[in-house]
This record gives C-alpha cells, structure tokens and sequence, in this order.
C-alpha cells in the first residue's frame, strides 16, 4: 500500500524579486506562440494540398502531421492558462 505524504511546502508568490515581471514576459510571449503555430500551420495546409494534388504521399503526409501538430500546439498554448489552473486545484492525498 502507498501513501503519499504531504511535504508541508506551498507556492510562494513572492519569495524571489521579479516574479510579476516574468508573468508580464510570458504573457507577452503567448501570442507570439500563437502566430508561430497559425503560420506553421498555413505551411502545412499549403503543402498537404500541393502535395495530395501532385500525387506525392511524402509531402502530403508530412503536410498533413504539421497541419496537426501546430493544430495541437495552438490548443495547448490558448489553454495553457485554464490548464495550469486547472490542475493547480487538484488536491492529492
């Protein structure tokens, strides 16, 4: 049987200098992660469908997987906010 144990350590939003200033710089980081993953994927859309009506299933198919991973990055960074506050209010134990 396992038990977990609470170590007694909770998050301390000022114990180092600058930390309101790294929050400001990632959120000014989040929309340029969001303009990367929409022109990605642009680029892929463009080459999944040259390549499906050139007949190549090499370019197609690797169109078609960057269509899909900057689909799932763009999810992921709009939601990256209610995910982490999400998962910060799951209690454990």
């Amino acid at each position: 049987m396992i038990f977990i144990q609470d170590p007694g350590i909770q998050p301390n939003t000022d114990g180092l200098p600058g930390l309101p200033e790294f929050r400001h710089m990632i959120g000014a980081l989040l929309p340029f992660g969001l303009a990367v993953c929409v022109a990605v994927l642009i680029l892929s859309a463009a080459a999944w469908a040259l390549g499906s009506i050139n007949g190549n299933a090499g370019y197609a198919s690797k169109g078609k997987f960057g269509f899909l991973v900057a689909l799932g990055a763009a999810i992921l960074i709009g939601s990256s906010n209610a995910l982490v506050r999400f998962f910060s209010a799951i209690q454990i134990g």
